[in-house]
């Protein structure tokens, strides 16, 4: 194809040594020079592979879907150049199905040609030798005496060499069909040829009648579709007559192309047993001749030998002769038939060069890299939301804890600006600072962290039906989760309604309430757990905030064993004492999943809250830590969700547009 289109006219690449190498290998197979311009053209080949498609065009509104249509189609940056492969690939296939198809004329008239050569060299060669005889014997006819056994001679010698060649022409065609499954099916091809043609055409016709009377039926169908309704009988019938059309056209179109494909191998296999046949009876016939021709041989040993060579030359020259005639008919009839085999392929459309290019096609290229960019970022965005195991929002705590979000108090680096939150509005004085930035309820009643404190008061208040609970456990499932803050504020606000509220510092490894206030740490809980005190020492123990007006009972000094003070009786009997001095008693322990010190107290109190860090706390952690509280049969009032980043997008325009809200509707200035 190549050579055919010119494009392989580059001859400055050195295939010699290349070719060189491999000619001993297939010196058997092809010659030095195929195997070298083989060897020249396998880059134009690649190139046109790589670049090349070939795909069958498709009738979708048709009831084969299948066409006897190729599409071919050539990617090159020259629309002149792919054009004139296009259209040169389509016109090389054609003329090489041509071939395909006259193949079995060609390979004959080759095969007549050679024979001819053949004999004209044996006449040729008998004719010298006669002259020979002639001239050496010195014959000029032959004795009258030996002229019936010379003739008898003479006629066996002609139909010997008669019976000869028949024998190599039928052995010569059989030869060549057998050991040549192609030239076998170029001769099943052109014996077949009038009847592939025939079963074609019916199909085509077929088709063609049935795609007409489809068509009627379609018409018939739109016009009843004004009038009726998909499930009309009418229009089923309709359907009906359609699909049997369909059905009836399928079936005779495989049932003609079994019956090709079954004639083709028929013919194949005839041509072969009659060429056998053939073969072997030309065989036979020569052995019998031969074996007459040796018995009258053995006669005429006495009589002039050269004699009977003179004749024997004339004859073989005679009968030479004349089967040279009948070759070059063969030869002439033969020509005759090739150029009149018909081509059953050719190409339907020329390609025309393009006047836009087909890539890149830019537009498309950005919307789907934009498409798969966004679906990469989805998936990038779920996968790293499925490896996260934190809590981070309220939606989060109540789907995967089951339980009540009480509140989501915002972390102190994303507040707009940071301010102590002291009684009323008016700054404490730097001097009763208390040196820290968690006691932060009361700096702006407009803010949301006062606001989200104010929330988890109310949520409180309303937990438990009838009256609040009097004693509040607030923990974590690990430290550093802000469960002391947290209480601390707790604390506060409930003090700001009025009530008298204690904390309790019962953190007795770790203890923070006592800095938080920036009060001294000598006489706590664990003096009152480790002493039998009065109610009056007890009370006497409890410290007054002035600030918040908070009633605080720091942790005291720490004790070698605090889980064993934690879950005394004298733990139990304290706390109901206290319960009926304070409106609200607030004790903050230490983590769930470190020590048991919150587990013993979660069973002695009237509600539990559990403070979660958002974006830190483990669900899995979390869920141990319900699971733990409800094992001694704690009464969880709900989860606080700590440290909500307001900075984060989805977080700063939920809770601030809900804590906004809430202050708008209660009159409050927005600005």
């Amino acid at each position: 194809m190549l050579r055919a289109i010119g494009l392989a006219s580059d001859t400055t690449k050195d295939t010699t040594s290349t070719a060189d190498s491999v000619n001993s290998l297939n010196s058997g197979l092809v010659s030095a020079d195929e195997i070298a311009e083989a060897i020249r053209l396998a880059p134009y080949v690649e190139i046109i592979r790589n670049n090349l498609t070939v795909e069958p065009v498709r009738e979708p509104r048709a009831t084969f879907k299948d066409t006897r249509l190729i599409e071919i189609s050539f990617r090159h940056t020259n629309p002149e150049l792919a054009a004139f492969v296009v259209n040169g690939l389509g016109e090389t296939f054609a003329s090489t199905n041509q071939e395909q198809r006259s193949g079995t004329s060609r390979k004959t008239s080759d095969f007549l040609q050679k024979r001819i050569s053949d004999l004209q060299a044996d006449i040729r060669n008998d004719e010298v030798r006669l002259v020979e005889l002639e001239r050496s014997e010195g014959i000029l006819k032959t004795p009258g005496d030996q002229t019936i056994v010379l003739e008898r001679l003479g006629g066996l010698n002609k139909d010997l060499l008669t019976a000869e060649n028949d024998r190599k022409t039928a052995e010569a065609e059989y030869n060549s069909v057998k050991g040549s499954p192609e030239r076998l099916k170029s001769l099943a091809e052109a014996e077949s040829a009038r009847y592939i043609t025939e079963r074609e055409n019916f199909i085509l016709n077929n088709r063609t009648e049935t795609d007409k009377a489809i068509a009627g039926l379609a018409a018939t169908r739109a016009k009843l579709l004004e009038e009726y309704k998909e499930s009309a009988p009418e229009i089923k019938e309709i359907d009906s007559q359609i699909a049997s059309l369909e059905r009836s056209l399928k079936t005779a179109t495989d049932r003609a192309n079994a019956e090709i494909a079954t004639f083709r191998e028929r013919t194949a296999k005839t041509l072969i047993d009659v060429l056998e046949t053939k073969y072997r009876r030309a065989k036979e016939k020569e052995d019998k001749i031969r074996a007459a021709f040796d018995v009258q041989v053995n006669e005429a040993q006495g009589q002039n030998a050269g004699a009977v060579m003179l004749k024997l030359l004339q004859q073989s020259i005679e009968t030479n002769k004349g089967f040279l005639d009948n070759l070059r008919k063969q030869q002439s009839s033969n020509d005759i038939a090739t150029q009149g085999t018909d081509n059953n392929i050719r190409v339907a459309a020329f390609a025309i060069p393009p006047d836009t290019p087909v890539a890149p096609r830019r537009l498309t290229t950005v919307l789907a890299a934009l498409f798969l960019s966004t679906l990469f970022g989805m998936g990038l965005a779920l996968f790293l939301e499925y490896l996260d195991d934190t809590i981070r929002t309220t939606e989060e705590i109540e789907n995967y804890l089951q339980l009540p979000a009480l509140a989501a108090i915002p972390t102190i680096d994303s507040m707009p600006k940071r301010r102590l939150l002291l009684v009323g509005n008016a700054e404490r004085p730097a001097e009763d600072d208390p040196a820290n930035s968690e006691l932060l309820i009361y700096a702006d009643s407009r803010s949301s962290l006062a606001e989200a404190y104010r929330q988890l008061r109310t949520s409180i208040l309303l937990s438990t039906a009838g009256h609040p609970p009097k004693s509040l456990l607030i923990t974590s499932s690990l430290p550093s989760e802000g469960k002391t803050t947290t209480a601390t504020n707790t604390a506060i606000s409930l003090a700001q309604t009025g009530a008298r509220v204690l904390i309790i510092d019962a953190d007795m490894r770790r203890p923070r309430l006592h800095s938080v206030f920036n009060i001294t740490n000598g006489i706590g809980l664990s003096t009152l757990l480790s002493s039998e005190l009065s109610e009056a020492e007890i009370l006497k123990a409890i410290r007054t905030d002035d600030g918040t007006k908070l009633n605080l009972l720091t942790s005291g000094p720490i004790p070698p064993n605090p889980a064993e003070l934690i879950g005394s009786e004298q733990m139990a009997s304290l706390l109901k004492v206290l319960q009926k001095h304070f409106t609200h008693v607030v004790i903050d322990s230490p983590p769930i999943t470190s020590f048991t010190d919150g587990v013993l107290i979660a069973s002695m109190v009237d509600g539990v809250i559990l403070v979660v860090h958002s974006g830190k706390s483990s669900r899995q952690v979390v869920r141990r830590t319900k699971q733990s509280l409800i094992d001694v049969g704690a009464k969880i009032v709900g989860v606080v969700l700590n440290n909500v980043n307001l900075r984060s997008q989805d977080n700063y325009y939920y809770y601030q547009s809900y804590y906004h809200r809430d202050n708008y509707r209660s009159g409050d200035d927005p600005k």
